[in-house]
């Protein structure tokens, strides 16, 4: 099972997670991303080139799925206006073994987050914007998985 989806609309992780579930393996892990709030921030406004962005997000599944014996794995990214607590992304990942889905879930989410072709937009009470810089930390654990 591969499950990729890059949509505006919000998701069930619920039926993710019994989807890979269903499958049959002894380990699945997950990692539900949620926009932050505080410090005066009323949303989160991600952009994205659909192609782009569905392809590039297929290739790095395939590079999870060539890397560790998975027998499914669920991305789902969203986009458009968001507001704090809102679901932005969801990785959820089946294997045989809990290694296996907890290292792909891992290696997934650190690739989304420093390499996915996002661009984020942060909205604040004031009306000031502005857009949001990759992170060092991110960057490091993505070349970290050697990618």
């Amino acid at each position: 099972m591969k499950r990729i989806s890059v949509q505006a609309q919000d998701f069930d992780v619920a039926g993710e997670m019994a989807a890979l579930e269903a499958l049959g393996g002894g380990g699945v892990a997950s990692f539900t991303g949620v926009v932050r709030g505080g410090d005066g921030l009323v949303a989160l406004e991600l952009e994205q080139y659909p192609a782009m962005t569905q392809a590039q997000v297929a290739r790095i599944v395939d590079d999870a799925m060539a890397r560790w014996p998975l027998l499914g794995v669920s991305v789902i990214h969203r986009y458009g206006r968001l507001e704090p607590g809102a679901r932005i992304v969801f990785v959820g990942t089946a294997s045989r073994h809990r290694t296996a889905a907890l290292e792909s879930c891992a290696f997934l989410i650190d690739w989304l987050k420093s390499h996915a072709p996002f661009w984020k937009k942060e909205h604040f009470e004031d009306g000031a914007t502005r857009w949001v810089e990759a992170r060092a930390e991110d960057e490091a654990k993505a070349k970290g998985w050697g990618g």
